[in-house]
């Protein structure tokens, strides 16, 4: 009985921070939006200077030309990022390391932008395993991350896979508060509809590819994310959705996060 209380009680608290997101929820045009990540992995690393457009507009967000773009971190190590078009700017030699923390400076339009995270240690994503339950006739999947969290309480996780070929991107945050020093418990809830009016959102059957993001995130970046989740899934027909809180100064919406990667693809039996 106390495992099936435990299981119905997971199954709760997953599902309800489980969400499709997009970036940019403001219902106000032309505020700055910065998406800027560095990993462990070698770069070049990103940061998407655009801005925001009204939230009932198509998510067509123009690009912002002419920034100047320093990230660097606290060994000393500094580079200006290069332009290379649709907003994006790039690092050329810029060397992502665990345990550093990171700063990115922006002068964009009059205004000066700045943001700190810094880069947790490697926990590694050993593996995933699937599972499935069935309700009203509809069967939904479950793949489990197979990682060990660390003894010291504080660590962050954001997961985000997506599903064949699809571009559309469903993420999940978890945080040791409960599962402290232990081996997961936590799954990722596969789609498990169709909808007719966007394709993206694809029900999940035997034979999909899931492609699944570990990343290790500082505590900014998660309650960015925490908060994110929230809004979308509160923010109904006739909403307008608030921003969740940025850990870049100045009134810039986005994040600016320095994350772990480990990546792993699942053929769903």
């Amino acid at each position: 009985m106390k495992n099936i209380i435990f299981i119905i009680l997971t199954l709760f608290l997953v599902t309800s921070c489980e969400k499709e997101i997009d970036l940019d929820l403001d219902d106000k045009s032309g505020n700055i939006v910065i998406e800027g990540n560095i990993t462990n992995e070698a770069g070049p690393y990103f940061v998407r200077i655009t801005k925001s457009v009204a939230f009932t507009q198509n998510n067509q967000y123009p690009a912002v030309t002419g920034a100047l773009v320093i990230l660097s971190d606290n060994t000393g190590q500094t580079e200006t990022l290069q332009y290379v078009g649709d907003g994006k700017y790039k690092t050329t030699s810029f060397t992502g390391v665990t345990g550093r923390t990171y700063t990115l400076k922006i002068q964009a339009e009059g205004k000066e932008y700045t943001a700190q995270s810094t880069m947790p240690e490697v926990v590694n994503f050993d593996d995933l395993t699937q599972d499935s339950f069935t309700f009203g006739g509809e069967t939904t999947y479950t793949l489990l991350p197979i990682f060990t969290d660390p003894i010291a309480l504080g660590n962050r996780y954001l997961f985000n896979f997506t599903v064949n070929d699809m571009t559309k991107k469903t993420f999940e945050v978890f945080s040791d508060n409960i599962n402290n020093g232990l081996v997961n418990q936590r799954p990722l809830f596969m789609p498990n509809e169709d909808d007719e009016k966007d394709p993206t959102d694809h029900k999940v059957v035997p034979g999909d590819k899931i492609h699944v993001e570990m990343q290790s995130i500082d505590h900014n970046i998660f309650t960015y994310y925490s908060a994110l989740l929230q809004i979308s899934g509160d923010g109904g027909a006739g909403v307008t959705p608030s921003n969740p809180p940025s850990n870049i100064n100045n009134g810039a919406l986005g994040y600016f996060s320095a994350h772990t990667t480990q990546k792993k693809t699942f053929v769903i039996q």
